[in-house]
């Protein structure tokens, strides 16, 4: 991974095989980014994407292996228990064209990803709601 600050965004390039997420997360807390949002395009070979099944309270996530494009991702930055907590979503289409949708869970980069980071000075936390089954934001 290689990075550049712009103010209060930075521009990411993850390489081939690293994983999103816990790339990620280990680059916010490195650059002690506590609060902002994520978007990002790139190409995985592994993806899992999920779904919150509201009815069961639970994330039914697949995996997908193959070449994928990132067409679209998406999400924010906020903290948990006093860690980085992401929530991102992203499309991935195949050689067909066709799309996958949904929380994701990780992907793995089959040449490489660029991620648009953006901080926000503040703090938003998150807690955990037993009447929804979500880690919802919580406004400090």
């Amino acid at each position: 991974m290689e990075f550049k600050r712009f103010n209060n965004v930075y521009v990411v390039r993850l390489d081939k095989d690293e994983e999103l997420i816990e790339t990620l997360k280990g680059f916010c807390a490195t650059n002690q980014i506590i609060l902002g949002w994520v978007s990002g395009i790139g190409a995985v070979n592994r993806v899992a994407l999920g779904l919150f099944e509201t009815k069961t309270k639970r994330y039914v996530a697949e995996e997908l292996t193959g070449d994928f494009e990132i067409t679209s991702l998406s999400g924010n930055i906020t903290t948990m228990n006093g860690e980085v907590y992401l929530h991102l979503h992203a499309t991935v289409s195949d050689l067909q064209h066709k799309t996958y949708g949904g929380h994701l869970t990780s992907a793995v980069a089959s040449a490489t990803a660029e991620l648009i980071v953006v901080s926000v000075e503040g703090v938003v936390d998150r807690k955990f709601s037993q009447e929804i089954g979500l880690n919802l934001l919580e406004f400090c």
